[in-house]
């Protein structure tokens, strides 16, 4: 029997995967120190080429690989060791599913990242981990933290938002979901937000921007324990990231203790053997090719020092015996692949992801009693449409379209027809008899994905004709989007009364949408990036550049230091209910260096439904001697009120989480002047209560 069927056939018989395991099978988590001693003395038997095994992948070629369908059926792997009983890393990717066919689609990252929930990210990486280890894998690549620095990056869907503060806490949440499975891997490591000329370009910045804006969510997962850190494609500063010294070995592993191992991204993640190895790359994917023999005489003639080798080795055999209580452990079935418990929770991720934009006159939510026909308009209508077809691929047994969903949700009485627009005479006609248009539109995996990025941050000008139509035949026409960034609206926004973004929302998409539109669900997906109104408000993204200057200014930083006001702020979103802030106050009006502020907000619901809101704080800085934000995302907390309750909400902020990076100093400083925390809604400044404190002394 080969390999992907004994998977198969073990899987479905309930069975546990059995692989080569070091030392002794291991039926509970083991403690660092046994943890330590195992390695050590498993370390202290392999032979220099048996350690360089351990550093490479054994795929033959990478673009043979990809052209069979890029983990499709089989885990992409490291050597076993058989004599050592070593098993081998068996990696899967998918930050919205495991790549493997008839897995769970859940929505995109960046529409989880919408929902501001870490808990119910968990669960949904959870989720995933489960099915991954069903079917063989035991390492989980799509932990995608990036910060999306420019709206037009191709894969914006596969990370959670623009914030580091949001980005480190979804990270954080997918890596304890998916580590009760597999072992988590937080990429790319770092400042990788081009698409296009990944493979090539130099994002160049200062040490401050660097440490500030594009390290501290991948920080917070290393803190939180990730297995391991995937190196980018890009340059930093002049230097490959999986050959950057100062990146992988005196940033992550020695300042910030990271335990783990850090594995190149794949095909072109590694370009030299020496400058690779000794930068602290531990792992080279998927091929040997710079590793392997090449790896072994560059020790061998000093060019590696062999202690570099064997902290490598370490590194991985840590986190292999970290998770080996998981290589042989019963009650993975197959049946809960894409099974009801799963499909109902990308269900409910995908309600809880989508942000109502606009709602005049209450459009929404529809009423089955006053309504007897729908329009369903445009092609994305009635199209599967869950994302990227890159690395990101996930193979569903079946997607709901918004039109099937619509169908599934109206009542006996309620006639839905579908026109899919190419023809504007003939959506229009559909629109005129319908009681309400739902026109669908937005972007799909030939608009953006890995390998481009998308420069035209509109609808498509047949889109944009739709929409003016169906808005002309009918005044309720309610547009649902759908992509994997931000959307720019000139030109139809104020056609229509009723915006919902839905994103890529997964193969429950469709009932999700119906579940929103018809008001089953209270919408409360708020927007983790800046809407601007059109291109013009964005600095240039040039995805061709060999070099691109970054610095600490981008998504709503941006805007509030250039004084722009975006289509739709970061952090808004709108509810079918009414939310009241008030009686903003501070437990202190100031404290030392160490010592912590609480913020306490009494938040209430004033509509007539139940819902779910999210209470954000930021922090600005008053007095500065630095060129710092005019306020930054610091705590974020998700309530649930029923109509005309009220809570009240603590939100906690450390002085540490307001230094700066003091470039001079090389290291972090908080400044002893007032400081302004506003509670709100959204990050839009007239959404804010403030109130002041101050940091002094020690």
């Amino acid at each position: 029997m080969d390999r992907r069927n004994f998977l198969k056939s073990a899987g479905a018989a309930g069975l546990a995967l059995s692989f080569p395991v070091s030392l002794i099978s291991q039926t509970g988590p083991l403690g660092e120190d046994e943890i330590e001693r195992r390695v050590k003395e498993l370390l202290s038997q392999m032979t220099l080429s048996e350690k360089i095994k351990q550093m490479s992948g054994k795929v033959l070629s990478n673009a043979v690989h990809m052209a069979s369908g890029y983990g499709k059926y089989d885990p992409i792997e490291t050597p076993e060791n058989r004599r050592l009983k070593i098993y081998g890393i068996r990696f899967i990717d998918g930050p919205r599913g495991v790549g493997f066919q008839g897995s769970t689609c859940f929505p995109v990252a960046m529409a989880r990242g919408a929902s501001w929930d870490p808990d119910l990210n968990q669960r949904v990486s959870e989720a995933m981990g489960y099915e991954g280890r069903a079917r063989g894998a035991n390492f989980f690549g799509g932990g995608c933290i990036n910060l999306l620095r420019h709206p037009s990056w191709g894969r914006a869907q596969e990370t959670f938002g623009e914030d580091p503060y949001h980005l480190g806490v979804m990270g954080v949440s997918m890596v304890k979901g998916i580590q009760k499975h597999l072992m988590a891997c937080s990429k790319h490591f770092a400042a990788n937000s081009i698409d296009l000329s990944r493979h090539y370009v130099d994002a160049q910045m200062d040490e401050r921007t660097l440490r500030e804006i594009y390290l501290p969510h991948f920080q917070m997962c290393v803190d939180a324990g990730t297995a391991s850190i995937m190196s980018a494609y890009n340059n930093l500063n002049g230097y490959l990231c999986g050959h950057n010294k100062h990146l992988l070995r005196d940033i992550l592993k020695e300042e910030w203790g990271f335990r783990g191992f850090v594995i190149s991204d794949f095909g072109a993640g590694v370009k030299g053997t020496v400058e690779a190895a000794n930068a602290g790359l531990d792992i080279e994917m998927p091929i040997t090719e710079y590793y392997g023999p090449r790896l072994k005489k560059a020790v061998e003639s000093g060019k590696v020092p062999v202690q570099y080798i064997d902290d490598a080795v370490t590194r991985i055999l840590r986190q292999k015996f970290r998770f080996l209580h998981l290589e042989n452990q019963a009650g993975y079935d197959l049946k809960k692949i894409a099974g009801p418990e799963h499909a109902a929770l990308a269900r409910e991720s995908a309600r809880k992801s989508m942000a109502l934009l606009k709602n005049d006159k209450a459009v929404l939510p529809l009423s089955p009693s006053e309504i007897k026909t729908i329009a369903v308009l445009g092609e994305l209508g009635a199209t599967p449409n869950i994302g990227d077809h890159g690395s990101s691929v996930v193979r569903p047994p079946y997607v709901i379209t918004p039109l099937q969903g619509i169908k599934n949700r109206a009542s006996a009485g309620i006639k839905v027809i579908y026109d899919d627009g190419r023809n504007l005479d003939s959506a229009r006609s559909a629109a005129k008899e319908a009681g309400v248009a739902i026109v669908v539109a937005g972007c799909d995996w030939r608009d953006e994905g890995e390998g481009f990025d998308r420069l035209n941050l509109g609808l498509k000008q047949a889109q944009v004709d739709l929409i003016r139509a169906a808005a002309e035949a009918n005044p309720r026409c309610v547009v649902v989007l759908m992509g994997g960034s931000a959307i720019t609206m000139a030109g139809w926004k104020d056609n229509v009364p009723a915006i919902v973004m839905a994103w890529y929302p997964g193969m429950e998409g469709g009932n999700a949408i119906a579940d929103i539109l018809f008001g089953d669900a209270n919408p409360s997906g708020k927007l983790p990036i800046n809407f601007p109104k059109s291109s013009d408000q964005l600095f240039k993204f040039d995805n061709k550049a060999r070099a691109v200057k970054y610095d600490r200014w981008h998504g709503y930083r941006y805007f509030d230091k250039h004084n722009l006001d975006p289509e739709f702020p970061f952090g808004f979103g709108l509810s079918y209910t009414k939310y009241q802030y008030k009686n903003l106050r501070l437990d202190k009006k100031e404290i030392g260096k160490s010592g912590k502020i609480l913020a306490r907000v009494e938040v209430s619901n004033l509509g007539a439904m139940s819902g779910e809101e999210i209470v954000q704080l930021y922090v600005g800085y008053n007095g500065s001697q630095l060129d710092r934000p005019e306020k930054e995302l610091k705590a974020f907390r998700k309530i649930y009120l029923e109509k005309g309750e009220t809570k009240t909400v603590d939100l906690e902020v450390s002085a540490r989480d307001l230094a700066y990076y003091n470039e001079s100093k090389a290291g972090w400083e908080i400044e002893e002047i007032p400081y302004t925390v506003s509670v709100g809604p959204s990050s839009k400044t007239s959404d804010l209560l403030s109130e002041f404190f101050k940091i002094s002394g020690a």
